[in-house]
């Protein structure tokens, strides 16, 4: 049994499924003597046989702690039952379990020992210490292995089970990181390139100061943002015993907030025109955001990458999809190599384009510039569960 899953009694060093078990095979070992004294012509347990064998299972309270110590009492204690019980070659109940807990419990090589004094002890105790026949012993080798080996296999099988729980655990937390950094890639790559793009402005225009001030007041709005936005990924990280956090988190950035980007775009340099095509729907959070992000680095990228260009920004709402595309005509000077822009970012939209079943594409224009277009599929309960949630928030 799974340790996790064991409950203790109290201070009592065995679990509740080890007592039960205890009852059980103790009923079974009663019922089968009982049995075979009405087949060994009419003889009965003895008094003493029905306290030893009722008192055989006790060892196993110990099984999973000292199976090796746990079989040698039961091993002694059987060998007393067979003094005092009409006596077939049988394998009973409680030596069954115990022999299975070595296996279960121990190496190889101890069950290996263990099955051996478990032959030869049963043998000859169930011939009363003489020469066992050839059968008897034939009987109780069989049922030795047996036994053993589905507590090895048992064992193994835990094993792997445990290790693939690992793996699984360990996958999560590589995906988890992953996220994480996308995360981190999008806030940083984004504001932090604003800012760069806004102090550069307000110090390349100190002469004009109503210019100098739009500057700073988006150079200002962008650092807020990064740390908010850098707050919830921290609070997302935090353990669950650390200081709670009284202030309610702010909402993930959706589809909605789009135009936000655009404006920041246009004073960054960056002329950027919005297109929405189709009656705005509410989407999934995890939709929306994905397509703020997929905005995010594409216009990002734009103005690290396009010099004077100018950026166009299209959504386009269906019944079972939303498509973001974000352009940019490239008017700068372009990039040397076609794949100049693929890092971190592309992979991190591509990443998260996948995780939605859409299809993303990203590559130069043939006229000159570069295009990212990305289709979202959206269902029918995906949206009404949406809209849902957009009416109780506006409640």
């Amino acid at each position: 049994m799974d340790a996790r899953a064991r409950r203790v009694w109290g201070p009592l060093p065995w679990s509740q499924a080890d007592a039960l078990l205890v009852v059980v095979v103790t009923m079974i070992d009663l019922l089968g003597h009982l049995l075979i004294g009405q087949v060994a012509g009419g003889r009965h347990v003895t008094v003493p046989g029905f306290v030893l064998v009722a008192v055989s299972a006790l060892p196993l309270l110990a099984r999973q702690r000292r199976p090796l110590e746990m079989l040698a009492v039961v091993l002694v204690i059987q060998a007393m039952i067979d003094q005092f019980v009409p006596t077939t070659s049988h394998f009973g109940a409680v030596l069954t379990v115990a022999l299975y807990s070595v296996g279960r419990y121990r190496r190889l090589w101890d069950t290996a020992a263990a099955s051996a004094v478990t032959t030869v002890v049963v043998s000859l105790s169930q011939s009363h210490f003489h020469l066992p026949s050839w059968s008897a012993v034939f009987a109780t080798i069989v049922a030795a292995v047996m036994v053993a080996g589905a507590g090895l296999g048992v064992a193994r099988w835990q094993r792997e089970l445990a290790a693939n729980r690992q793996l699984l655990a360990d996958r999560a937390v590589a995906d988890e990181r992953r996220r994480i950094a996308r995360e981190l890639h999008d806030i940083v790559a984004h504001h932090i390139t604003t800012m760069q793009l806004m102090a550069g402005g307000a110090r390349a225009n100190l002469g004009r100061p109503e210019v100098v001030r739009d500057s700073l007041v988006t150079l200002e709005s962008s650092g807020r943002l990064a740390l908010r936005e850098m707050r919830q990924l921290l609070t997302v990280l935090r353990a669950d015993d650390d200081e709670p956090e009284h202030a309610l988190p702010a909402p993930q950035p959706g589809a909605e907030d789009v135009q936000r980007l655009v404006d920041e775009s246009c004073l960054a340099g960056l002329p950027t025109e919005l297109t929405v095509d189709g009656p705005r729907q509410p989407l999934p959070p995890t939709v929306g955001l994905t397509v703020f992000r997929i905005v995010q680095e594409g216009l990002t990228n734009a103005r690290k990458h396009a010099g004077s260009a100018r950026a166009d920004v299209r959504l386009a709402y269906h019944p079972d999809r939303v498509t973001v595309e974000v352009r940019d005509d490239g008017g700068g000077s372009p990039s040397p190599e076609p794949t100049g822009r693929a890092g971190y970012g592309l992979l991190g939209m591509r990443e998260r384009v996948a995780l939605h079943g859409g299809t993303l594409e990203a590559g130069p224009r043939p006229g000159g510039g570069f295009a990212v277009l990305a289709e979202l599929p959206l269902t029918a309960a995906e949206a009404a569960e949406a809209a849902v949630q957009t009416g109780q928030a506006a409640r």
